[in-house]
């Protein structure tokens, strides 16, 4: 592992030799599969047969692997960089364990593991030898991992001493590995990492460890949703999606060769996973892995000190930065210390809608344009602000169509809604050849009607191609005839001063069949009082309408959520029904 400060010059492929910005209408409307697998993967289209020859093992074939893929900085402090060459070998070394231990084509291997390179050297491991990778989020307590090593018969889990308790009583199915020291390893009875991996052979030579060519429909990854509502769903990843991957950094995240990316997503979710390691790798650019948790003060620092050109989190974050303060100089020219100086060229967010008033404060203070992106855990990205592709985005908008996909807002009858009209977005799947979800891996649940995959979320199209979000199907409130979706409510309480963040149900009531309440977490030092909450509906009603405006306010300390950070309002509604 490299470790020294100079940070090698990512590598120029087909995939971002121009970085030139392309009129959206023209490279929407002229789309052209077999042209993006080129500019993809060359002539090698071989290579997209394997997930770990797509994002590393071609990079050192055609001479790039001296290019920086990962840099890593632990939490105290301490920066590890690896070339795409030594994660070859280090993958080599891990596959070969991964032989010995009987993991076949297709078999389902986990983590439990910070941002680390061991995480990465795994998933590629796995990838190399053309089994499933399969994350486990640290945060995931017992129920959580028992449903998801079940459900996927996982053969062998890698993990460390700070979770290694979660899996007692587990681990009957499992290969267990830590990572960590022996004494730890003995003490669980596993195999230690380090150890095993030192028996290994040290050899960077593909075909020592040949990778398995696969078709496009065997999945590489086994990720579950997240699971707002009921039990999270099984979600298999085909090897075809890695063309939507990259449709989605190089177009919307707007990916070169030059940047400095870092996607603070946990790779123990979708985002992470999808777009902070398998889509930046396949495009051969460096990756940064910051595994402390997330603090204002060291968000910037991070971004200060590695020099951070191009960012992706989520609305989450970028509230808690907003209200810390901390960024407020890091602009600021007349400043003394040159330190704090950001280098952001542009930012993007997923996750949930973002509202105005923080995009406004990212350009402020962090001096970039910020791209609001949505997508789920089944289909990647699928409706974005473009950074590298000219089009009008309304700000509150979640964007355009991804190039390769075509969606409508249907009608609970399933027709095609008008431009203007609140349904249900669908993509349709015959018009959308970068579409790759073909149904939940275990069938829990059918989300496709016809030609239609149903979302679950609620949307409105403009007549500019744009759209807007409303919620969750099931998350929409229908008060005094009215349906109401509670992002507008939400986004629009966040304006006042005093919130860091609110969620917006609707409640049962006599007269109205549900009115609306908003629980709302306050700023750090601020008491919730009949003031400020007669403030918030006044917003409300102000800036929306009289029959949009909460008229409840319930102050809170936090705001139930999913591991991922979303907002789980069905718990909030059950609250309000007792």
């Amino acid at each position: 592992m490299n470790t020294s400060s100079q940070n090698t010059s990512s590598t120029e492929t087909a995939a971002n030799t121009v970085n030139t910005i392309t009129s959206y209408s023209d490279y929407y409307h002229n789309f052209d599969m077999s042209a993006l697998l080129t500019e993809i993967f060359g002539e090698q289209l071989d290579d997209r047969l394997n997930a770990y020859m797509a994002c590393c093992g071609r990079h050192v074939r055609d001479g790039r692997g001296d290019n920086i893929a990962l840099v890593h900085e632990d939490t105290a402090g301490n920066v590890t960089r690896m070339s795409f060459a030594e994660l070859d070998k280090a993958s080599a070394q891990v596959a070969h364990l991964l032989q010995s231990y009987g993991v076949q084509v297709g078999d389902q291997v986990a983590t439990m593991l910070p941002r680390s390179p061991e995480l990465l050297t795994i998933v590629l491991a796995t990838w190399r030898i053309g089994a499933v990778y399969q994350p486990l989020f640290t945060a995931f307590g017992y129920d959580s991992i028992q449903y998801r090593i079940d459900k996927a018969n996982t053969k062998v889990v890698f993990t460390n001493q700070e979770n290694r308790g979660k899996f007692e009583n587990l681990a009957k199915q499992t290969k267990m590995v830590l990572v960590g020291s022996k004494v730890d390893a003995q003490s669980w009875g596993d195999d230690n990492y380090a150890d095993q991996i030192s028996t290994q052979p040290q050899t960077a030579h593909s075909q020592k460890v040949p990778p398995v060519l696969l078709n496009t429909d065997a999945p590489f990854l086994q990720m579950f949703t997240s699971g707002t509502v009921g039990k999270a769903k099984g979600v298999s990843v085909p090897l075809s999606a890695l063309s939507a991957f990259y449709l989605y950094m190089r177009y919307a995240i707007d990916l070169r060769a030059d940047d400095n990316y870092w996607n603070m997503a946990d790779p123990g979710w979708a985002y992470g996973l999808y777009y902070a390691i398998t889509g930046p790798l396949l495009m051969g650019v460096t990756t940064y892995f910051n595994e402390s948790s997330f603090d204002a003060a060291n968000t910037r620092d991070f971004m200060v000190r590695h020099k951070i050109s191009n960012l992706a989190s989520s609305p989450t974050a970028f509230r808690m930065m907003k209200s810390s303060g901390v960024f407020e100089s890091a602009h600021n020219d007349n400043s003394n210390d040159n330190e704090a100086k950001l280098s952001l060229r542009c930012a993007n967010s997923a996750g949930e809608t973002l509202n105005t008033e923080v995009v406004s404060w990212v350009e402020t203070y962090l001096n970039c344009k910020v791209c609001d992106q949505y997508g789920q855990t089944e289909t990647g990205m699928t409706c974005c602000e473009h950074h590298a592709l000219d089009h009008e985005c309304p700000v509150g908008s979640m964007g355009m169509a991804l190039p390769g996909h075509t969606l409508v807002v249907l009608d609970d009858d399933m027709k095609v809604l008008a431009d203007g009209e609140q349904g249900q977005l669908a993509v349709v799947v015959s018009q959308s050849p970068a579409f790759y979800f073909r149904g939940y891996s275990w069938n829990e649940k059918d989300a496709f009607v016809d030609d239609y995959y149903l979302t679950g979320d609620v949307v409105e199209r403009h007549s500019d191609g744009s759209y807007w979000f409303s919620g969750r199907d099931d998350d929409i409130i229908i008060t005094a005839g009215y349906r109401v979706g509670p992002t507008d409510i939400e986004n629009t309480v966040l304006e006042h001063e005093a919130v860091a963040e609110s969620a917006s149900v609707g409640v049962p009531d006599e007269v109205r069949g549900h009115m609306i309440k908003s629980y709302v977490v306050l700023k750090d030092g601020i008491e919730g009082t009949e003031k400020i909450a007669k403030e918030i509906q006044d917003l409300v009603r102000r800036r929306l309408s009289t029959h949009a405006y909460p008229r409840e306010v319930e102050f809170v300390a936090a705001l139930p959520k999913t591991p991922s950070g979303k907002i789980q309002r069905f718990l909030l509604r059950s609250l309000s029904a007792v």
